[in-house]
């Protein structure tokens, strides 16, 4: 797998709901290296601590693979790298193929698959129609956020190589699916909360569908 774009943010005031806001969402391609910090890249833009950035979200990856699908679907927009607020746009990510606490080698640096992205109104301001939230939702391809084993730098061209699997964990596709999933499979929700590569407060949540 290939990196095909490095994307950062600077700080956008939106208007949300009557309200002025700052967002990260707008990430453009970078013609330097980014590097991987260990809870956000630097020089990007995290508005949101609470839902972005921090240890187990310092970085954002995202599937060219999808881009032709969502290009169809949204033909009038500038299309460009760093559409879905990406940090790396990489070439034949597949979710169903990373599984939740495998460490990967990306460029420079030493990453760890952690969670997928939930998408929230923001990216519905990006792409000018709130409708893509139930329908990014809907396409089960939510990219990954990854841990920082060890610090380092990526840019256009890097490898995106696996390091060390561990295939008896859920895959992203996987996880994605039981978040939104009305009836959760207990064995799924029980493999969860004892990964150590997901965060507590996303545990947390997930403790309150264990049936007793």
């Amino acid at each position: 797998m290939k990196v095909l774009a490095t994307n950062i943010g600077k700080s956008t005031t939106i208007l949300w709901n009557g309200k002025e806001e700052q967002t990260g969402i707008f990430k453009y391609p970078s013609n330097k290296p980014i590097l991987l910090g260990n809870t956000n890249v630097h020089n990007d833009t995290i508005s949101d601590r609470f839902h972005h950035g921090g240890a187990f979200k310092a970085c954002y990856l995202f599937s060219a693979d999808y881009y032709p699908y969502w290009k169809n679907k949204y033909p009038a927009l500038d299309w460009d790298w760093g559409m879905f607020g990406e940090n790396v746009t990489i070439d034949g990510m597949d979710e169903s193929e990373l599984y939740i606490g495998s460490v990967y080698r990306l460029g420079d640096a030493m990453v760890q698959i952690t969670v997928p992205r939930q998408p929230c109104y923001k990216l519905g301001l990006r792409f000018k129609d709130q409708n893509i939230i139930q329908e990014f939702v809907d396409h089960g391809h939510p990219g990954t956020y990854v841990r920082i084993i060890k610090e380092g730098t990526v840019q256009k061209g890097d490898s995106y190589t696996l390091v060390d699997q561990v295939s008896t964990s859920l895959t992203i596709k996987e996880f994605y699916e039981l978040l939104y999933k009305k009836e959760k499979n207990q064995e799924m929700l029980q493999m969860a909360i004892e990964n150590e590569a997901i965060p507590i407060k996303t545990k947390d949540t997930l403790r309150q569908y264990i049936k007793t």
